[in-house]
């Protein structure tokens, strides 16, 4: 079976797991992954300062990207205006 790695980033920190983890095949590696992506985000989201991302990948074996999954908080327009 594929191995994946998980990757998560904030900002400019960052971690991969040095636990690979055992998937069926893609489709079975993305259900996990989104499965424990939704299990985060709203503690994330909760502490997500403005113009700030968080992302989480999954890694192949040779630790490429396979899949990322994206929380981006932008101002868009200027917050100070009266």
């Amino acid at each position: 079976m594929p191995v994946f790695f998980f990757r998560v980033r904030h900002g400019e920190d960052g971690c991969v797991s040095n636990d690979g983890a055992e998937f069926v095949d893609h489709n079975a590696a993305w259900k996990e992954m989104t499965g424990v992506c939704g299990d985060m985000i709203a503690d994330i989201s909760r502490k997500l300062s403005e113009n700030a991302e968080w992302q989480m990948e999954l890694l192949d074996e040779s630790r490429k990207p396979v899949f990322r999954i994206r929380l981006v908080a932008e101002t868009l327009q200027d917050t100070d205006e009266r």
